[in-house]
């Protein structure tokens, strides 16, 4: 039996109601503004690292806030919330590495070294289990386009809701589901048994599965 597909917790309005508040506040107190740094740079920074290494994650993080500062005018209160928008700023960002990110696909397809897997691994056993399975994971990612790809990771690793992603990445939800179900049929012919999904869940409206805890890291192309 699958489980039933990512929802937000149950905190989550109360933050995000918090968040709107604070963008629309700072726009006469650009100081309020901090407090949205302090609350969502740590997420931000892991998610970047985990697809570029921490080195880019640094720059990308910071220049993700500053242009979330210089356009928060322009901020819609009624969106998911806030998360969902500074991640779709950093996926604009991620995306100008995209060459970099496919060439260390390929590198570690080929070679199985990924140095930016070794920060992300907390014990010896966890990276065994990604050696394991970083090569054909990683063919199996740099297949996928920038948009399967980066909606794949987005519900993986930050475990964005649909309609999460669909405001990241500013498309549809049904192409959202459509880049999902695509991506999970293509890991799993190329990447066959190590293919992070456990179940079918091609068919819009399943309930979906996420990339194993431990995973390599993986670039990835970017936005759609």
């Amino acid at each position: 039996m699958q489980p039933d597909a990512k929802q937000p917790d149950a905190a989550q309005p109360d933050t995000e109601q918090a968040d709107a508040v604070l963008v629309a506040a700072s726009l006469d107190e650009p100081e309020r503004f901090a407090t949205l740094f302090d609350r969502h740079a740590p997420t931000i920074h892991q998610y970047v690292a985990r697809r570029l290494g921490r080195d880019a994650a640094d720059d990308v993080t910071a220049e993700t806030f500053l242009t979330a500062f210089r356009i928060r005018a322009r901020y819609d209160s009624g969106r998911a919330g806030v998360r969902p928008w500074l991640h779709g700023i950093a996926a604009k960002l991620i995306s100008r590495h995209r060459r970099e990110e496919v060439r260390a696909l390929k590198l570690l397809a080929r070679t199985g070294h990924d140095p930016v897997a070794e920060t992300w691994t907390d014990s010896a056993d966890d990276r065994v289990t990604a050696q394991a399975a970083s090569r054909p994971l990683a063919k199996a990612l740099a297949a996928l386009s920038e948009g399967d790809r980066h909606a794949l990771l987005l519900f993986a690793w930050a475990d964005f809701t649909y309609q999460e992603i669909a405001e990241a990445l500013d498309i549809p939800v049904g192409t959202v589901r459509s880049r999902l179900n695509r991506a999970r049929r293509k890991l799993r012919v190329t990447a066959g048994p190590y293919a992070p999904f456990d179940g079918p869940g091609e068919t819009p409206g399943e309930a979906d599965q996420p990339l194993a805890p431990h995973a390599p890291h993986v670039p990835e192309g970017d936005p759609a």
